[in-house]
């Protein structure tokens, strides 16, 4: 299914001259969103709204930061089966994690911009994963080179202005891998599905999101052993805070010559 799609809209701008100024017909590209229903062995855990794209990567990432699994060797099949007005991601996972599943599950829809919706209580919705290690080291120079590179990746954003990418960068700032979605929680959530399939190294490198660092989105990457997050916009107090205690780097504000570092800076040099 594609991620875009063209609808017709009226654009107005004040500039335009004579006629114009009433508005003109034209054909606009926006981002496709639908409800993409998580299950395992046939039994439903929570439908999200997300961009049908990538979606293996999403259902094994969701998986695992959630802690639904403990890998992805622990997911035997994904069948992506196209419903009615939407997707299933329908998997198969060992009965020892099937049998953990029903103290996780969740009670409803998760809507684009939610991380954890449908938790039942606020020890489900603040997990606490342990301490990740110490051995990225990047320069300054690095996280800037990633931030610099990070629109050029975004292809859907560029088409139309609604998705957030999650992005995987070396040492030295490249970008290696990124994923797009309109959810930011579903964009990094794809990044790490995709990583861990393809077996990474968390010490290779850090995770970069075109969104505010929220507590959510530092659970997930330390969920997976990633040390350092860099965001473009803000992070919250709880992002912080979980932070410190998880030994995850946090950078936000990261803007093309400024960032800011709120947590662990030994691992940034110069």
């Amino acid at each position: 299914m594609s991620e875009s799609r063209r609808v017709p809209v009226i654009r107005w701008r004040r500039e335009q001259p004579g006629p114009d100024e009433q508005g003109r017909a034209v054909d606009d590209n926006i981002a496709v969103e639908l409800p993409v229903a998580l299950t395992y062995n046939r039994v439903s855990h929570v439908v999200m709204m997300a961009t049908p794209a990538d979606l293996e990567d999403f259902a094994v990432g969701f998986s695992i930061t959630e802690r639904l699994v403990g890998g992805p060797e622990d997911i035997l099949s994904i069948r992506v089966i196209p419903r009615n007005g939407g997707t299933e991601l329908a998997m198969t996972i060992t009965e020892e994690w099937f049998d953990r599943l029903a103290t996780h599950r969740r009670n409803m829809a998760g809507r684009t911009g939610c991380g954890l919706c449908g938790a039942e209580n606020i020890e489900q919705a603040l997990q606490r994963p342990g301490a990740v290690s110490n051995e990225v080291s990047v320069s300054q120079a690095a996280l800037q080179q990633a931030v610099s590179e990070l629109e050029a990746h975004q292809p859907l954003q560029a088409e139309t202005g609604a998705s957030h990418g999650a992005a995987w960068c070396g040492p030295d700032g490249a970008i290696v891998q990124l994923r797009e979605d309109v959810g930011r929680h579903n964009a990094l959530d794809k990044l790490i599905g995709s990583l861990v399939r393809s077996g990474f190294d968390p010490a290779a490198g850090f995770a970069l999101v075109s969104s505010r660092a929220s507590y959510e989105m530092v659970y997930k990457v330390a969920a997976v052993g990633i040390e350092l997050i860099m965001a473009v916009s803000a992070p919250t107090s709880l992002a912080v805070e979980f932070a410190e205690r998880s030994g995850v780097s946090l950078v936000g504000f990261a803007r093309p010559g400024r960032h800011n570092i709120y947590t662990f800076p030994d691992r940034i040099t110069g």
